[in-house]
């Protein structure tokens, strides 16, 4: 950890300008705007590591006619975008929302890529409803290129790793058809402290706040704050315990609650395996709802199908990792305690983890959460389940030499799967999903294998053994929260700003109103309130 990164807790300064609650690409993004102008700025960060959730993920954000899609020659337009949101979201998002969001998001694309060091890319990943007026085949997802911070000394340490995803870029990621990466690119990046995917985005970001001026201090929660006159008072515990500074302006960037047992419980309708940084806990709500904030969406998630082994931990926390590829990819069905499909596998993760939450009418209680990812021998030869060794079966596996004894050890209906999957065979040698139609479109087959044909989606389960592991409902965080204008200004119960306080990220309540349009739509929530909350502190303040 290197001091000219860090500030010690004795070298804060008493005043600031802005304190921004978290490190994030929210919290960094909204450091790096409102730094832009002159302003004098403290990020403050609970954990000892920089990035929460940001880091921990893909990286990828979601942006409708971005600059960056056209120049790669990807056709798109601020018609288009509105026309697919209003599609996607138009039921519970206002035309005013949804036009502020078009024309917003590519703002802060060309901000990031032109006056940042963030390095962003289109990926010719489809919006995940091709069917609908205005998607795009591409274009609108940017992943992040491999970032090196060779020239800020400490920094690859001080971000925080992912608890899964190798050290690619998600470009690279997508290319490999499922299957496992080269073992010696790995290992030079992260000998040379090459970060990729979220990390990449963290890095950048963080580096381009340095370089602002911005001050960053870590394992400090915010454990008070209160108003005084016309500033904001806020006081630290952790390593910077007893440390007071007060600023004109807060950004609440402190990610969801989905860490947090009670919070969890008291708004959420059903128990989700997150998959976040493990800080994540609410303090941010928290401070905000003691503020008078009003909330929206609480029950609302960014939710993932999650695969759990039991050694997973992140931050010494059980976790796991997205299931979605290992679903979608040939030779393999997810299926209940009755053995049978009860979704499209290749559907997009956010959709697809809705149905596991299904009631079931006879009994109140979920009727697909945990199921059963179940799979044969030719496939755990090709491909990695949950980060495993193709061809090695992994001791958390089940395993059986037919259907009806791995239905019999796992709990699962032996009749039922084996119908499921005589059906299912049937159609995966004519390629066609009678049943859920997997595969049958461009965003089903991206991250299928395209060297299986005719459908990258489809192949018969034949060969014995056959393997299962649970697969649950989880969250990539949630997305419920504070209550904000399009400045990112957080509103009381009077629907009046609350004056000099700001949220942005899974702390206020998503822009998509717990809809996912593309793959990229966290990311896109929370970068594009952040930058304009740094817009509105810098016509505000500067």
């Amino acid at each position: 950890m290197s001091t000219a990164i860090i500030t010690a807790p004795q070298q804060l300064n008493g005043r600031y300008d802005v304190v921004v609650m978290g490190s994030g690409a929210a919290g960094l993004v909204a450091a790096a705007r409102a730094a832009d102008a002159g302003l004098s700025v403290l990020v403050v960060e609970k954990a000892p590591l920089l990035g929460g959730t940001t880091a921990a993920g893909g990286g990828v954000m979601w942006a409708p006619n971005n600059y960056l899609a056209k120049a790669a020659g990807y056709q798109d337009s601020h018609a288009d975008g509105v026309a697919y949101l209003t599609e996607a979201a138009g039921h519970v998002m206002t035309a005013g929302e949804i036009e502020w969001y078009v024309a917003k998001a590519p703002q802060a694309v060309d901000f990031l890529n032109r006056k940042t060091k963030v390095s962003m890319v289109p990926i010719a990943r489809p919006d995940y409803h091709m069917e609908w007026k205005g998607a795009a085949n591409g274009g609108r997802g940017l992943d992040n290129n491999a970032f090196d911070p060779r020239d800020y000394p400490g920094l690859s340490e001080l971000v925080r790793p992912s608890s899964y995803f190798p050290l690619l870029t998600m470009t690279e990621r997508d290319q490999l058809n499922g299957r496992a990466a080269d073992p010696a690119l790995l290992e030079h990046r992260a000998s040379a402290g090459i970060r990729t995917m979220g990390g990449a985005l963290v890095g950048s970001l963080a580096a381009s706040a340095l370089d602002r001026g911005v001050q960053i201090v870590v394992s400090s929660p915010v454990e008070d704050l209160s108003r005084t006159g016309d500033r904001w008072e806020v006081g630290l515990g952790g390593t910077s315990a007893g440390a007071r500074v007060s600023a004109t302006a807060v950004v609440l960037a402190s990610g969801g609650f989905e860490w947090n047992p009670r919070l969890r419980s008291a708004f959420l309708p059903y128990p989700v395996t997150p998959i976040s940084a493990p800080s994540n806990e609410g303090d941010g709500l928290v401070l905000g709802l003691k503020a008078g904030a009003a909330v929206e969406d609480m029950s609302a998630v960014w939710g993932v199908p999650v695969i759990s082994t039991p050694a997973h931990q992140y931050d010494g926390q059980r976790s796991g990792r997205m299931g979605n590829v290992e679903m979608t990819l040939p030779g393999s069905i997810t299926v209940n305690s009755d053995g049978k499909r009860f979704v499209n596998e290749a559907l997009n993760y956010h959709d697809a983890s809705r149905v596991f939450a299904s009631i079931n009418p006879h009994t109140g209680r979920q009727q697909n959460n945990p199921a059963w990812l179940v799979f044969d021998a030719d496939y755990l030869a090709k491909y990695p389940v949950a980060g495993s060794v193709p061809g090695e079966p992994a001791e958390w596996m089940a395993s059986a030499p037919t259907l009806e004894l791995l239905a019999g050890e796992l709990g699962i209906d032996p009749a039922g799967l084996h119908a499921t999957v005589a059906r299912f065979n049937t159609d995966a040698a004519l390629g066609v999903d009678t049943e859920f139609e997997r595969g049958a479109s461009p965003q089903d087959r991206f991250l299928g294998d395209a060297g299986n044909l005719p459908n990258p989606c489809l192949a018969p389960l034949l060969a014995a053994p056959f393997y299962a592991v649970p697969i649950r409902a989880g969250v990539l965080g949630t997305s419920g929260g504070l209550a904000t204008d399009f400045s990112g200004r957080v509103l009381d119960h009077g629907q009046s700003p609350i004056p000099g306080l700001y949220a942005a990220g899974n702390v206020s309540a998503g822009v998509f109103r717990n809809n996912y349009p593309g793959g990229g739509a966290t990311l896109g929530s929370a970068i594009t309130r952040a930058f304009a909350v740094g817009e509105d502190l810098a016509a505000r303040l500067a």
